[in-house]
């Protein structure tokens, strides 16, 4: 099931007055009924895989609880945990990559395996679940939690419907514990939470997918004007963020209408003045659970600056082929990886530059920074983006050898999207910027709007509701269109 879709439109209210009328012992099982039936809208078969996972970190825990006095025993038991999740993770998301690049090694002496598992299909949000159940192993193996006693309550933690595909990656210290609190309706959160889906509605239905038309269209395409590509690697960037913290964005107010507290996945992160504060504002729940779960324990930056570097880079390679199994995710991460790392040798030019600009120099200095820092992301996402090695270099190749600015009147809007659409485009993007840097300021628009008087905080939402149904970008009948991220 999708948020953008009409059955989540006549789920998400049934399950909200459900649950504010059944009494709190009952709520918790009626929402992991809802968290599996939201689920199985996919892939039903798929859901006794979500199952499994859940029921061996569930004993995991428990067998680490009760081996808590005997190291060797309860490190046996993490330890298959791990390889058992992991496991399951590998075989469906890197078997058939693992086969291919085999192939190619045999191709040159004449042979080939074939793989019997060629049509299984990636389970959606199987790399977030995984994490989040594994992340709740390692907490009860660190003595940060108590094992969890009851079944349920921990299946929810799993399979919460709104985070459950993709994210955030919750912590079991934030939200375990949530499920035991009595939430009572509260029509100023509500409020809240709404404005929140609202606005996820508008970054992923009216920008996103608006700007998907484009990329795809450019990326899909060879011999365009160099011009294309470039035009089409920034508004990825864009694309990829407001289709990624969208999703967020909806999961994490439709939690909060219910009363659950879920973790912030994005801080205007086109807005940093530097690679690694990009990814202290980018993706936050993969970054610190990469942070807390492998580069501490690897050694962090204890152990010396060469140490640490070889940390980064094994981190974020880890971290591009958790995104899938491509080398041009492992590129996207390496190239994060070493950015930051020249990005800290640089670091003593960059404080005396800061000493050095005051006054209105000073902000130059800044928005030199931001653009610098979006110019290397915005590099990177045209790995992420493309769909091999070759085509990246190809894009790359076109922007730099082949970009000329004379252009035809229409040349542009011959590739998918209309003089209209991309002045909608302008305009969203605007909106989107504006409320980022207020979130950067530390200022919440959807509170400002709650303090409105009546007439006028409704006349905002209905203008907004308005607004994302004319301009929403939909597919043929209206039909749904997936969030990026799921294919992850």
């Amino acid at each position: 099931m999708l948020f953008n879709s009409y059955s989540f439109i006549a789920f998400f209210p049934i399950i909200c007055i459900l649950y504010f009328l059944l009494p709190h012992k009952y709520r918790k099982y009626m929402l992991l009924i809802a968290s599996y039936y939201f689920y199985m809208g996919w892939n039903a078969k798929y859901a006794l895989l979500l199952l499994l996972s859940t029921a061996v970190t569930f004993v995991a825990g428990l067998g680490v609880d009760h081996f808590k006095d005997n190291p060797s025993k309860k490190k046996l038991v993490l330890t298959g945990s791990l390889i058992f999740n992991l496991g399951i993770l590998a075989f469906f998301k890197y078997f058939g990559f693992i086969i291919l690049n085999i192939n190619k090694v045999l191709g040159s002496f004449g042979g080939e395996i074939t793989n019997p598992f060629s049509r299984v299909l990636l389970p959606v949000g199987i790399s977030f679940y995984i994490f989040q159940a594994l992340g709740y192993s390692i907490d009860v193996y660190r003595g940060d939690l108590d094992a969890e006693k009851d079944f349920f309550k921990y299946a929810l933690f799993v399979s919460f419907f709104p985070q459950l595909v993709a994210g955030p990656i919750e912590r079991s210290k934030n939200l375990l514990n949530q499920f035991d609190e009595v939430h009572t309706f509260d029509y100023r959160r509500m409020c809240d939470g709404l404005l929140q889906m609202l606005y996820g509605y508008f970054l992923k239905l009216v920008v996103a997918d608006r700007l998907s038309v484009f990329v795809d269209a450019v990326y899909n395409s060879a011999g365009l004007n160099g011009i294309f590509y470039l035009l089409a690697s920034v508004l990825f960037a864009f694309q990829i963020y407001c289709d990624f913290a969208g999703y967020s964005t909806i999961a994490i107010g439709a939690s909060r209408v219910m009363g659950f507290r879920l973790m912030e996945n994005f801080n205007a992160p086109y807005l940093s003045q530097s690679v690694s504060e990009f990814w202290r504002r980018w993706h936050i729940s993969l970054s610190t659970w990469f942070r807390d779960y492998l580069y501490i324990p690897l050694g962090g930056n204890r152990k010396g600056k060469l140490r640490k570097w070889i940390n980064l880079i094994i981190v974020f390679g880890v971290s591009g082929l958790w995104h899938g199994a491509a080398y041009t995710y492992v590129a996207w991460g390496l190239l994060n990886g070493i950015f930051q790392i020249f990005g800290e040798i640089l670091a003593p030019i960059k404080k005396k530059a800061d000493t050095i600009c005051v006054g209105p120099l000073k902000y130059v200095h800044q928005i030199l920074r931001t653009v610098a820092t979006f110019i290397l992301v915005d590099f990177t996402w045209i790995f992420f983006r493309a769909t091999s090695m070759g085509h990246a270099f190809g894009v790359i190749r076109e922007i730099v050898t082949n970009t000329t600015l004379s252009l035809g009147s229409d040349e542009l809007y011959q590739l998918g999207l209309t003089r209209h659409d991309f002045r909608i485009a302008i305009i969203a993007l605007l909106v989107m910027l504006f409320t980022d840097i207020c979130r950067y300021r530390g200022m919440v628009i959807r509170e400002k709007i709650l303090d409105m008087v009546i007439p006028l905080r409704w006349l905002m939402v209905i203008i907004s509701v308005l607004f994302i149904l004319c301009f929403g970008i939909w597919g043929s009948g209206y039909a749904e269109t997936q969030f990026i991220y799921f294919q992850f």
